[in-house]
């Protein structure tokens, strides 16, 4: 029997060199990694910088792939597009080209030095959690509340909708 591809759930973020066009280049090159297929795009959304305030707004979205790649190799290619988005990791929450994180892969849990499943921190970001919920309602974070109720404790951080995708 042939093994299914995975889902995995991936943000996208960027506030540098045109942050729209780094959201909707990095797209087109989650349809390009082997064995992926991008399933659905969220809208894009613009948000307030968080820990550091002193940059631009984010754009912000969210895809849903399915992939054969484990979740190391994906990791690994995001990394790789970022790279060649111009991506430098000066410091925590510094502004960045293109941020690509893996928010779930299928019902995994890991936590290793490279790679936390579900992503630590989407549970406290609007940015992840409302385009989220935009492709996937019914989605269930492991050992946590439904995204609707999540996203109620995030209310307070500014977050608008300014591009539906097709």
């Amino acid at each position: 029997m042939d093994k299914q591809p995975s889902q995995a759930f991936i943000a996208l973020g960027s506030n540098l060199e045109n942050p729209i066009a780094q959201i909707q280049h990095a797209f087109e090159e989650l349809k390009q990694l082997p064995g992926t297929c991008l399933m659905k795009q969220s809208s894009l959304y613009q948000s307030a910088p968080v820990g550091r305030l002193d940059q631009p707004d984010f754009i912000n979205a969210v895809a849903l792939i399915e992939t054969y790649l484990a979740p190391h190799d994906l990791l690994n290619a995001l990394l790789a597009i970022e790279q060649n988005h111009g991506r430098v990791r000066e410091s925590l929450n510094a502004p960045r080209t293109l941020d690509l994180d893996i928010l779930l892969y299928d019902d995994l849990q890991c936590r290793d030095e490279k790679l936390t499943l579900p992503h630590p921190r989407m549970l406290q970001r609007a940015f992840v959690l409302k385009p989220l919920m935009e492709i996937a309602p019914d989605c269930h974070i492991p050992g946590h509340n439904d995204i609707a109720q999540l996203l109620l404790s995030c209310d307070e951080q500014k977050l608008e909708q300014i591009k539906a995708l097709k």
